[in-house]
Formats: structure tokens, C-alpha cells, sequence
């Protein structure tokens, strides 16, 4: 059977997922009575809830005699490593743009990739339905950007469509009868070339999905680079330092189809499979014939930025509410995890206990903090931090920097400008982007980045958007301010009493409700001034045999503030911890007992001095 190999990448929200329930809906995926889940694709529980896609994942359709294997990846640049290593297993990619908001910093991200691989990207022009769709205007953004980006004059002369995912149409033309995704799928196989492979050579390819069954065990994905896979057929890995790592027989050889894998007996060079059988095999290995010496290469990951320290809970509270809490248990699953997340570095600390991780972003490192809790972990993270480097030709300390792109009401540029410069970034472009919207610009370190999504939410009436996307190093721009405000801190163990937090709400905004239990050194809140004040929330009203008018009024207290696993994260300062259990998301100090905070306040002053 004929072949075609097509990633769809785009900017997070620009409607990938949605595209591609159409795609299997209108390729006779699906049976005319089974019930489908929107975004089908996204079947991880944290995908659903979120909304957005986290892993790469592939499917299949037939069209007109012709198998296309479709790759849907995240549109979130934290899980740029994703689309990295997807990228080598397909011939071409669809770059989905949002007919309103045009290209934005992943757009770019992933354009670049793609252009880098010698692709021949198909543009579409989604969402042209929506009542603010610019798609005359985006298409020339479009056409600017793959011009920026260096593209050949033969990746500049691309194909756009104009599409509604949502309704389940594409044409070539914005009058086009909108009436379904065949144009879509034409396009693919005049365009998107088969794959160039060659039979006769002994069976290769690289691992670039990496998944868990329950039954089958380890399942890596891939594209088969050359020769012929058989059912059973012996194999080894090998490294990309070309050392084996292991050699065994392929048990199980599925190929994609809709939703589903379907075991075959055997693949021929070009299409994408899953395999099993293999124990230690990883991304990027490759697996091959016995025969096969060098291994196939692959396509380098961009390196973290930013990393946390993961830690033991060894506050009061700890060993309560979870059921893996020895750092050992926390080790093995966070290398578990470095094997499929080639994005994700893992090492031990220096401190006890403790193990560093670095990623791509706040984001990222929260879905994993997200998933080990609901396995039943209980952790303790530190703020996140930038990765620097010395850069060899200048001997200079280097910090990442980012592009940030933020769509504000006009009302709100000039608060957002200010607290962006405060935090070093230098505005680069600033333009009215339609709807009473200004569309600005900044470059900026990504330590300042670090917890201002909740003050730029708060500036701008939640009505503000803001992406960004990794540009590279640049020398440090020395000390950043950070939160401005100092914490609520419990100098006393038991429950939180209503009675205390009545008046404890004057001196700042509270995180916690009555009735929860609190310990020595856990921050209950955000104090109104810039110090720490040490506050008792168990102290409870003194009872008395008089009865005065007035002594017995309701005792109201303001709801209080709620954080997002990633909101308390980017909250806490450097001598602050976030505390994770699967029942809770606490905030303490480093040091709970208040002699030897002060003890290290001082030294940490003598030593800057």
C-alpha cells in the first residue's frame, strides 16, 4: 500500500486535536454508531482536564488506496521536544495558524523545525468561521515569517488552505463550498511525497515515542527507516555512541489505524509502528537487525532552560496522605521518566535527599509534579531556577532569554510595559491587533518570567494573553526583583481556627480555610507588607460568663486564595518550598523553625556582603 507521513504542528489552541477528530471521522474511522470523545486524540487524563495536548501521539486513516499516518503534537513550547523528534519520522507537516490570532511564538518554533528538515510544510488557515478571522492578512503574516525564517523559494511557494476544524471543512479558497476535509486529505497525497527508503537493506529504525502497557510492557513507536520488520524477528540496540544495549525479538508489531493498533506480521521500510518486546530500548536507540553496526542518527534536542529541586516531604505532615514517599521511590520514577521525556535531565543533588531537574519550563515540570502526585507521591519543590552558562569565546555567565508575545486591551499596555522592563525585558514591537487588542513584543530573561503570570492576570482583568517561546543565551542582566510582599507564617501546630483568621485577614490575603491543619513554618499568606510576620491561626476566643451586645456577630472571612499546582510554584521565593501530596498543595518555609530562619537570613546577608 502506498504511504504518507504527516505531522500536524501548530501554536498551542489553534485546533491540531479537533482537526484530526475530523480527519478520522470523515476517513470512515470511527463506526456510524461508536461514541467518540471530543479531542479523541487526547486520551491522558491530564490532556482532558487541561485541555491541552501533552504527548505526541500517532494515528491512521486510508484514503483513496493510499494509508496516511498522522502525527498530532503539542501546540505548548514546554513540550517542544515532542515536536522535535516527531519531526524525523515524518515526509511533511500541516502548520495549523489561528485565522485570528496569526502566527505566534510556537508557530515560529515549529515552522523552524520543520523548515530545517528540508519539509514542505502545507499551511492552513484555521478557524476561518470566527467573527474576528483575519485570514487575508494572516496568510501574508504567514508567508513573512517563512521568509524570516530563511525558507528556500521552494518551501516559500507552500499551498494554504482555509479551514474550520471545528465544522469539518477545508478548501483552497476562502469561497471554497465548505463542505468537507477531502481537499485536505487531496492535497496530502499530491503533496506530501512518500517516503524514500530502501527494502533491500537490513531492518532499522529509531524510537521516538516511548509508552507503559500494563500487558505488553514497554511500547516504542517509530518510523522503520529501512528493510522489513517480521513478527519475532531477532534485534539488537544500539546507543548513539553505537554500544549495544540490549538484543531480544520483536513479540509484538502493531501498525496504526484510527484509534487503534493492530498487530500485523510484518512492516515494510516507511511506515510508522509501535513494537514490544525490548526491556531497556529508549529514545532516540535504534533498533535494528543483528546485522546493522552504526546506528541511525538523530535529531539533537534543544536543552532545558530551567530546573527544580525535587525533595523528600519531611515537614509534620509528611508520610499522611501518600503512599510513595522514600527519595528512592522518588529516583526511579524520575529516570523512568527521563526515558520517554528526552526533554527532562535528571541528576542527584547536592543536597540530602533531593534530586535536580531541569526542563523546558514551569509548565512542563508542573504536569510532571501533577502525574507523581496522583501516583501517589508526596514531594517537596523548590523555586524554579535558569540554567546559565559560560560562554567559551567571551568567559561571560550567559541566562536564557525569551520572546514573549502578549495580547492586551489597550487600557492595560501601559501597566504590562512597565512590569515587563522591571523585570529587564526590552520591548521590541508594539501594534494594534484588532478587537480594542495591542499586540506587544518583549525580549526578556527567563528568570524574570518566573511567577509574573499571575501579576500580568491580575494587571490585565484576566482578559490578557501571553506566549513565549525559547530564544537562546544572552549575557546576565544582573539581579531581578522579585515578589514584593512578605508571608503569613503559623508559629503553632493544630487546626486553623475561624475565630484567628477573622482577624488574621487584616494583615494580608489568606491561602487557607478553618479547619485545616497547619504546622510550625507553613506560610497560611500573603502578608500586605514587604517582612514575614510570624501569626498563630489555632487561637480561639476566649469564653466569658458575660454575654455583651455585639461579642457573638458572624465572623465573615473572605474566600480565600486558591493556588494551581504552577501558581504556587512560580509563588514561593528562594527560602520557600511547595508542598505536594496527593490530597494537597501546601506552601512552607525552608526552615520551619523561626531561630534557624533567622540564622540563615544572617547568613545569607553576611555572605552577599
Amino acid at each position: 500500500m502506498e504511504l504518507r507521513n504527516v505531522a500536524i504542528i501548530a501554536h498551542v489552541d489553534h485546533g491540531k486535536t479537533t482537526l484530526v477528530d475530523n480527519l478520522l471521522k470523515q476517513a470512515g474511522a470511527f463506526r456510524a454508531n461508536q461514541v467518540v470523545a471530543e479531542r479523541a486524540m487526547d486520551r491522558n487524563d491530564l490532556e482532558r482536564e487541561r485541555g491541552i495536548t501533552i504527548l505526541a501521539k500517532s494515528t491512521a486513516v486510508e484514503w483513496k488506496g493510499v494509508k496516511i499516518n498522522i502525527v498530532d503534537t503539542p501546540g505548548h513550547a514546554d513540550f517542544g521536544g515532542e515536536v522535535e523528534r516527531i519531526l524525523s519520522m515524518v515526509d511533511g507537516a500541516i502548520v495549523l495558524c489561528d485565522a485570528a490570532e496569526g502566527p505566534l511564538p510556537q508557530t515560529k518554533f515549529v515552522l523552524t523545525k520543520a523548515l530545517a528538515r528540508g519539509l514542505k510544510p502545507i499551511v492552513v488557515i484555521n478557524k476561518v468561521d470566527r467573527q474576528d478571522a483575519r485570514a487575508d492578512e494572516v496568510h501574508n503574516e504567514v508567508f513573512d515569517l517563512f521568509a524570516a525564517l530563511g525558507a528556500t523559494d521552494e518551501q516559500l511557494d507552500f499551498h494554504t488552505m482555509f479551514a474550520s476544524g471545528r465544522q469539518g471543512w477545508a478548501d483552497m479558497t476562502m469561497d471554497g463550498p465548505r463542505k468537507d476535509l477531502g481537499p485536505m486529505f487531496d492535497l496530502i497525497l499530491s503533496h506530501v511525497p512518500p517516503p524514500k527508503v530502501d527494502l533491500e537493506k537490513p531492518f532499522a529504525m529509531n524510537a521516538a515515542i516511548l509508552e507503559a502497557d500494563n500487558f505488553l510492557g514497554r511500547i516504542l513507536t517509530g518510523r522503520v527507516e529501512q528493510g522489513i520488520a517480521r513478527l519475532n524477528m531477532p534485534v539488537k540496540v544500539l546507543r548513539q555512541d553505537g554500544s549495544q544495549v540490549e538484543t531480544g525479538r520483536l513479540t509484538k508489531l502493531m501498525t496504526f489505524s484510527g484509534l487503534d493498533r493492530v498487530p500485523v506480521d510484518e512492516v515494510y521500510a516507511g511506515d510508522i509502528i509501535a513494537i514490544a518486546g525490548l526491556s531497556d530500548a529508549t529514545i532516540p536507540d535504534t533498533i535494528c537487525s543483528p546485522e546493522v553496526t552504526e546506528p541511525l542518527p538523530a535529531i539533537p534536542v534543544d536543552p532545558p532552560t530551567l530546573a527544580m529541586t525535587f525533595r523528600i516531604n519531611d515537614g509534620p505532615l509528611g508520610g499522611r496522605e501518600g503512599k510513595k514517599v522514600t527519595s528512592r521511590q522518588i529516583r526511579d520514577r524520575l529516570f523512568k521518566e527521563t526515558e520517554g521525556n528526552v526533554a527532562i535531565k535528571v541528576k542527584v543533588s547536592e543536597e540530602v535527599d533531593a534530586f535536580e531537574v531541569a526542563g523546558r519550563g514551569e509548565l512542563q515540570l508542573g504536569v510532571l509534579i501533577e502525574q507523581m502526585r496522583r501516583e501517589g507521591f508526596e514531594l517537596t519543590i523548590g523555586r524554579p531556577r535558569v540554567l546559565t552558562q559560560i560562554n567559551p569565546e567571551t568567559g561571560e555567565r550567559e541566562e536564557p532569554f525569551e520572546e514573549v508575545l502578549v495580547d492586551v486591551d489597550e487600557g492595560y499596555s501601559g501597566v504590562v510595559v512597565e512590569k515587563i522592563s522591571i523585570r529587564k525585558g526590552v520591548m521590541q514591537d508594539m501594534r494594534p491587533s484588532g478587537g480594542g487588542k495591542t499586540r506587544i513584543t518583549f525580549e526578556m530573561p527567563s528568570r524574570g518570567l518566573i511567577g509574573y503570570h499571575g501579576e500580568f492576570m491580575t494587571d490585565t482583568r484576566g482578559t490578557g494573553l501571553m506566549n513565549r517561546i525559547f530564544l537562546g543565551y544572552r549575557p546576565w542582566v544582573g539581579v531581578i526583583p522579585g515578589r514584593r510582599n512578605g508571608s503569613l507564617i503559623s508559629s503553632e501546630p493544630g487546626e486553623a481556627i475561624q475565630y484567628a483568621l477573622f482577624y488574621l485577614q487584616e494583615r494580608g490575603t489568606l491561602f487557607v480555610d478553618p479547619g485545616v491543619k497547619v504546622y510550625e513554618g507553613m506560610i497560611l499568606g500573603e502578608h500586605s507588607r514587604e517582612n514575614d510576620l510570624d501569626v498563630n491561626p489555632i487561637k480561639e476566643k476566649k469564653l466569658t460568663n458575660i454575654r455583651a451586645a455585639g461579642k457573638d456577630e458572624a465572623l465573615l472571612l473572605t474566600p480565600p486564595r486558591r493556588m494551581s499546582l504552577e501558581q504556587a510554584i512560580a509563588y514561593i521565593e528562594d527560602d520557600e518550598l511547595v508542598e505536594v501530596t496527593p490530597a494537597a498543595i501546601r506552601l512552607r518555609k525552608r526552615y520551619l523553625d523561626p531561630h534557624e530562619r533567622k540564622k540563615h537570613a544572617r547568613r545569607a546577608e553576611s555572605e552577599a556582603a
